[in-house]
Parts: C-alpha cells; sequence; structure tokens
C-alpha cells in the first residue's frame, strides 16, 4: 500500500503555499486532514495499473485530497488558488532551469528529439494516456492526448477543475525556451477535444 504521509512529505511546496494564505495552526490541521483524506483516496484507487502511480501519487491524488480538504472547510477560491499558485512556483522554477539548460550547444536538438521516446515511456497507455503521435519532422515533436488520467481521476474525484491547472504547467515550463516554440490550442481541461502538444526549433 502507498503511503499517504510519504506523499505529503513531497508536497512541501504545496504545504508552504497553504502557510501563506492561512493561519499556521489552521494550516497545519487542513494539512493532517487532507493526508487522511489521501488515504482515503489511496485505499478507493489501490487497484489501479500500476504505471498510472507516477501520476496518480506524485501529482493527482495529492492536489484531490488538499483541494477537497480546503475546499469544505473555508472556500472554493482559496482552495484552488493554493493548489494553482503552487503549481505556478513549482513549474516557473522548472521553467527557468529549462532555459538554461537550452544554452547549452546543441542542447535545443537533443531537447526536440528526446520527446518521442519520453512521451511514450512517460505519457503513453501504460501511464493512463491514450495519444495520437504524428510523424515525425525534423527539427519538431507532435503529439495529441485524447484521454488523460489527470481529467479522469479529478472528474472521479469531484473536482475537474483542476485539471487545467496541470493543463497550463505545461505552457510555464516550456512556453518560453528560447529557440524554441511550442504550440497549445486547445486541453481536454480546458473543454477542447483533445490536449495537442507541438514543440519545434525556430
Amino acid at each position: 500500500m502507498r503511503s499517504a504521509a510519504a506523499i505529503m512529505h513531497k508536497k512541501q511546496f504545496i504545504k508552504d503555499e497553504l502557510d501563506r494564505q492561512l493561519p499556521r495552526r489552521q494550516s497545519d490541521e487542513l494539512w493532517a486532514r487532507a493526508q487522511e483524506k489521501l488515504e482515503e483516496i489511496l485505499k478507493r484507487y489501490a487497484d489501479i495499473p500500476t504505471g498510472e502511480h507516477m501520476h496518480t501519487d506524485q501529482y493527482i491524488f495529492p492536489a484531490a485530497a488538499l483541494y477537497l480538504t480546503v475546499k469544505d472547510a473555508v472556500n472554493p477560491q482559496l482552495a484552488y488558488s493554493v493548489i494553482e499558485n503552487a503549481s505556478i512556483n513549482k513549474t516557473t522554477n522548472s521553467g527557468a532551469k529549462l532555459v538554461k539548460l537550452m544554452r547549452i550547444p546543441f542542447f535545443r536538438n537533443l531537447f526536440v528529439w528526446i520527446w518521442d521516446p519520453m512521451t511514450k515511456k512517460m505519457f503513453g497507455p501504460a501511464q493512463g494516456f491514450k495519444n495520437t503521435f504524428y510523424p515525425k519532422k525534423k527539427g519538431e515533436y507532435r503529439m495529441d492526448i485524447v484521454d488523460c488520467p489527470y481529467y479522469r481521476y479529478f472528474t472521479q474525484l469531484g473536482c475537474p477543475e483542476l485539471t487545467k491547472i496541470f493543463c497550463a504547467n505545461d505552457e510555464r515550463i516550456y512556453g518560453n525556451l528560447p529557440g524554441l516554440e511550442f504550440i497549445r490550442t486547445g486541453t481536454l481541461g480546458t473543454g477542447a477535444n483533445c490536449c495537442d502538444f507541438t514543440i519545434r526549433k525556430v
């Protein structure tokens, strides 16, 4: 059985945002209740495919557990802002690190090339996604996600609105990389029929 305590321990950046928005005593109490909620969610989904755990356990379930806890105890707006602000801070930092890597010679070529094996390993059927992969073009990678565990599980847990936060994470990480263009016209979380993903050299 996966440990809710171990999962929440790795989410200190979300706890920091909760501490910023609420008095520490209230924040600590809600964090403990969110861990209990996460334990319930893990039990409910104890039999999901192993490959999906990298997304459910690291991102989907802890975000849902805290959001639902704070939403019920305080209000939906604050609950949403805690998850969103924590995600913005985390992914903006990740994007800044990638910007530095793009200054390494030939890294842009490597970055575009690596998306094909990486998406099939991390965002493929074994991880709960359904994809449309397009023919390879030099200096470009293109893929659509037509079914996504983020949208599926957030919807089942009663918080589909969280999906668009994680959709926007891609834009924050990949949207400002020098020499590369990230193109997205819609996502499942915002009502489109797929999450399109194109990254190419410019």
